[in-house]
């Protein structure tokens, strides 16, 4: 008879298998029922952006904000009231957003943060190969992503300056080429809102991902506990879970749960961190750390206004931000964040098993939230700057 940790890793392998088909129903039912995927179900050599919305009912309700803006957000991680040195934070995405310098600064104005423009040197994007023109193509759900990355980014850090690289193609080597680009213009810190299968594939491609004093932060993924997710599952980059956030009676005023969808995982493929000491999985678990990933608030022109997105697309740029408000782009890893564990917000309730009960991995902490580190939302949500 297998034992738990065996049986873990035969449901983990049988999952891997059947990824693609679980993101393609997951997507067709949320068109249905409830916010609408960006980005759909992709194959093996590409990668899908991890957000989904909830476009405005009418044309009255995309002209008000909806959903857990900047202010919101300051309050519920107890944000410092000092703005940080203002740090280049630099977004790796697919495809060319037309509106995203205009549709940001909407965000920033409605929430009293202030401008930041190509004018002024705050706002820049260029392709894959650092060029301002000609920028690649346009995408419906790649530009919402990338404009929900920039708004959290802000939301966390109004003072930073924002580098958007945009890839030609969602395919690996292109998402790659962007984060080198990142790099190669001066970037210590990159954000990473996408996510593809764990395979000799993707793994092709991991050292863009681990440059040498330079803070890599990926979404752990939208697919609930499952296979871990490229590039999440690396070592030495961040991975950051989603919860959902409530007002509460609590001296903070705020609680969280694990979110539903928020990606989980054990890897397949890259050994287990020495930093990372949970028992369960035999290699690198995912995630790291977690933030808000549900009901907030954007402004997107192409969708008609203000609606609300969901995501870990959403979580791991927040985190970003407060990665450089904090002044340590380049010096916050995987590894620093679980040494300060003690500064971070513990989860301790919710799950992201889609199936109800823990039948996938039988309420394990691999799938639910439990006191101390868990794999829905790693060591916590951030506690002001201090775990960063």
């Amino acid at each position: 008879m297998l034992d738990r940790f065996s049986r873990i890793l035969a449901v983990t392998a049988i999952l891997g298998a059947a990824l693609a088909s679980t993101t393609a129903t997951t997507a067709s039912a949320d068109a249905v029922t409830g916010p609408r995927t960006a980005c759909g179900a992709v194959g093996p050599t590409l990668a899908r952006c991890l957000s989904s919305y909830v476009p405005p009912t009418s044309a009255a309700a995309a002209d008000v904000p909806d959903g857990w803006g900047a202010t919101d957000l300051a309050a519920a991680y107890r944000l410092p009231a000092e703005a940080g040195p203002g740090d280049l934070v630099a977004i790796s995405i697919a495809y060319d957003s037309p509106t995203l310098e205009q549709d940001l600064n909407t965000y920033r104005a409605q929430y009293g943060l202030p401008p930041c423009t190509s004018a002024t040197g705050c706002f820049r994007k260029v392709n894959q190969r650092g060029e301002a023109a000609p920028l690649p193509g346009t995408e419906f759900g790649w530009n919402l992503e990338s404009t929900l990355d920039v708004s959290m980014v802000s939301a966390a850090c109004p003072s930073c300056r924002i580098l958007v690289v945009e890839g030609d193609s969602p395919q690996f080597p292109d998402l790659a080429a962007t984060e080198d680009t990142a790099v190669r213009l001066g970037a210590k810190i990159v954000s990473n809102s996408y996510g593809g299968r764990e395979s000799a594939v993707s793994l092709a491609y991991a050292a863009s991902y681990q440059h040498p004093g330079v803070t890599t932060v990926v979404s752990s993924g939208d697919a609930g506990y499952t296979a871990a997710s490229y590039p999440a599952v690396l070592p030495n980059v961040v991975a950051v879970g989603g919860t959902v956030l409530a007002h509460d009676s609590s001296p903070r005023g705020f609680s969280e749960t694990a979110w539903v969808s928020g990606g989980s995982g054990c890897s397949a493929y890259v050994a287990k961190p020495a930093w990372q000491k949970d028992t369960h999985c035999r290699n690198r678990t995912v995630a790291d750390v977690s933030a808000v990933a549900e009901q907030l608030s954007l402004y997107f022109g192409p969708a008609g206004g203000w609606f609300t997105a969901d995501g870990t697309s959403a979580s791991a740029p927040f985190v970003a931000g407060l990665i450089a408000r904090a002044g340590h782009a380049g010096t916050t890893s995987a590894a620093t964040v679980y040494a300060a564990a003690a500064h971070f917000f513990d989860v301790t309730e919710g799950s992201n098993d889609r199936l109800s009960g823990g039948h996938k991995c039988g309420g394990d902490y691999l799938c639910v939230a439990a006191a101390g580190y868990d794999a829905p939302t790693g060591v916590g949500t951030p506690d002001g700057s201090a775990g960063f």
